[in-house]
């Protein structure tokens, strides 16, 4: 008896947990089902906590959710593969209730066990259950059923193949727009798994009434079956099927099409081919580029780099670069930010003339831009046109349009331009970085921004490897240096953060007798932030100047810090202590 009730125990706490008004505990207690089950083993499983789950479905959409995703993994815990059907009954109902997130999951978890099923119960439970979702009352449940024929066609016999394509085109015309837009937007999945003959004959005329649809929604899911038709054809019968209806699709009165049209349109170009898509498409992609509404343009712009690689120079030139230099002067700075993004990729592929004479004026025009953010995605990308046309063209062309950009009032721009100067100095040489560079960097160091002081002095540490040991100690430690006495003491700790990062690039020399006594010197200053960050740099020095060096001067100065009266300057100068005894050690 005991048994009996040490037994029912768990199921029993699942019962009371799922039935508290807490949705917490409701919650907590559908996560751990697989717990349950292991408890209750598969048999009991499938009798009892089954279907106590499938009368419980009427909950929060939070808890649904969380069902439908336990569920899905659920065939191991109610006895493998040939009980596996046992779970659809509560996944069926949960694919029909009325929050979307909750359904879509459901179908998930009900397209991971259809495509794990033996054949012969695909036959005996999942085709009647899709064709109950498909022709349910609610068009919840049809919309949940779309996604399903892509899972059950495959597996099934060739009898009810045929009623599966119909179920389907019934879904197509359907009354309501949700339904028919689910149906467009599983189209081109289903299709890949249907035989050639069908598609030809049957799918493609639903592909061609849903692009006719009255609903945009709809008419813009049926875009994304392009690109996936244009996969399934080949090329002449993307030509009589496909490419008419995308040449439409790009002249939609709905914006929302004409945007996804854009979004896709590489991918279709793809699809069709270079030969077909410079012909049939580029000239549909011009028009996005010139659309009335800004969001279309935007869309467009972001693949001028990608369309241009399938066409020829000429093309891209004669066609696609005169609307790109109209975007570049754009009323939307959302479409001006899009395409500086992906102008300077456009360098690569049209080569060092076409660059020079078509591309730089639009470079140095973005450059200047008061969007801030235009600016910055062109910072971002100047690798591209380094490596087309090389660092002189590119130091006269554009290096004044960047050492303009460094002293912008936006910081993040003057952070952009922060990262690219050790590429940039790698490039430029020592000479011309000292002339033109070498104070913008130093400057940075005292910039009201943190973020600004704290990458530059990592950009000086980035240089001292660039340039090496001798450049570092003549040109950097000597005007560094010259800041350590600021009068703002967050600079006089940027100094010291920069001085502690250089020292492993100077000689031990210019280290003990130039670089610590400023650091050592700063444990003196009235501010306790200073002090404790003196402790903590002195880590750094202690492997870099021996042991000597550690006993006669750096440990003193922590001692002095470690009976501080600020607990912070207490605590960094005893971690210190403790890397100094360990070297000693």
């Amino acid at each position: 008896m005991a048994n009996e009730n040490d037994d029912l125990y768990p199921i029993a706490i699942l019962i009371d947990e799922l039935k508290n008004e807490d949705i917490q505990l409701r919650l907590n207690s559908i996560k751990r089902l697989g717990t349950i089950a292991l408890a209750l083993g598969e048999e009991r499983t499938r009798s009892e906590l089954i279907p106590f789950l499938h009368e419980n479905t009427d909950d929060e959409d939070e808890v649904l959710l969380a069902m439908a995703e336990e569920l899905g993994g659920f065939v191991s815990h109610v006895g493998g593969l040939e009980y596996g059907y046992h779970l659809l009954a509560p996944l069926e109902t949960l694919s029909m209730v009325e929050e979307t997130v909750v359904r879509d999951k459901a179908v998930e978890s009900l397209g991971k066990i259809g495509e794990v099923l033996p054949e012969g119960h695909i036959v005996q439970h999942f085709f009647p259950l899709l064709k109950r979702l498909a022709t349910g009352e609610w068009f919840t449940s049809r919309v949940s059923s779309c996604a399903l024929f892509e899972v059950a066609y495959p597996r099934s016999p060739a009898a009810l193949r045929s009623e599966l394509r119909s179920l389907f085109y019934q879904l197509c015309h359907d009354e309501t727009p949700m339904v028919r837009r689910a149906a467009a937007q599983n189209l081109g999945k289903f299709a890949a798994k249907i035989e050639r003959e069908f598609v030809k004959t049957e799918i493609m005329a639903l592909f061609t009434e849903l692009t006719q649809d009255e609903q945009d929604s709809v008419r813009l899911l049926a875009v994304e079956g392009c690109a996936a038709f244009g996969k399934l054809l080949d090329k002449d019968d993307c030509v009589t099927y496909v490419v008419p209806i995308v040449q439409k699709f790009a002249q939609d009165k709905s914006w929302r099409v004409r945007y996804m049209v854009a979004q896709q349109l590489y991918e279709l170009c793809e699809a069709v081919g270079p030969d077909l898509a410079m012909t049939e498409l580029v000239p549909a992609y011009v028009k996005l580029l010139k659309d009335s509404e800004a969001e279309v343009r935007i869309a467009a712009a972001g693949k001028v780099a990608q369309l241009c690689k399938l066409c020829s120079n000429e093309q891209s030139i004669s066609q696609i670069l005169p609307c790109v230099k109209e975007l570049a002067n754009d009323n939307s700075q959302h479409v001006r930010a899009a395409l500086a993004s992906v102008i300077m990729a456009l360098a690569p592929v049209l080569g060092k003339a076409a660059t020079i004479e078509q591309l730089l004026p639009i470079f140095l025009s973005l450059l200047k831009d008061v969007w801030p953010d235009v600016r910055l995605n062109i910072i971002s990308k100047l690798e591209h046109v380094n490596q087309v046309i090389g660092i002189d063209l590119l130091s006269q062309s554009l290096l004044p349009a960047i050492v303009e950009l460094a002293e912008d009032k936006h910081w993040r721009i003057r952070l952009a331009i922060i990262e690219y100067i050790p590429l940039l100095a790698s490039q430029l040489g020592v000479a011309f970085f000292d002339e033109k560079l070498g104070a913008l960097c130093r400057g940075w160091l005292q910039d009201q921004v943190y973020s600004i002081r704290e990458v530059a002095t990592h950009n000086l540490k980035r240089l001292a490897e660039e340039f090496g040991s001798d450049w570092a100690q003549t040109h950097l430690v000597p005007q560094i240096l010259s800041m350590a006495k600021n009068g703002n003491y967050l600079h006089r700790m940027t100094v010291l953060t920069a001085l502690s990062m250089l020292a492993p690039f100077v000689s031990q020399d210019v280290c003990c007798n130039v670089i610590l006594p400023v650091v050592l010197g700063a444990a003196k200053d009235r501010v306790p932030n200073i002090k404790f960050n003196v402790a903590k740099l002195t880590q750094t020095f202690v492997p870099l100047v021996g042991p000597t060096i550690v006993e006669s001067s750096i440990r003193p100065c922590l001692l002095e810090l470690n009976s501080d009266p600020d607990s912070d300057v207490r605590f960094f100068a005893g971690q210190a202590l403790s890397v100094c005894d360990t070297c000693r050690v």
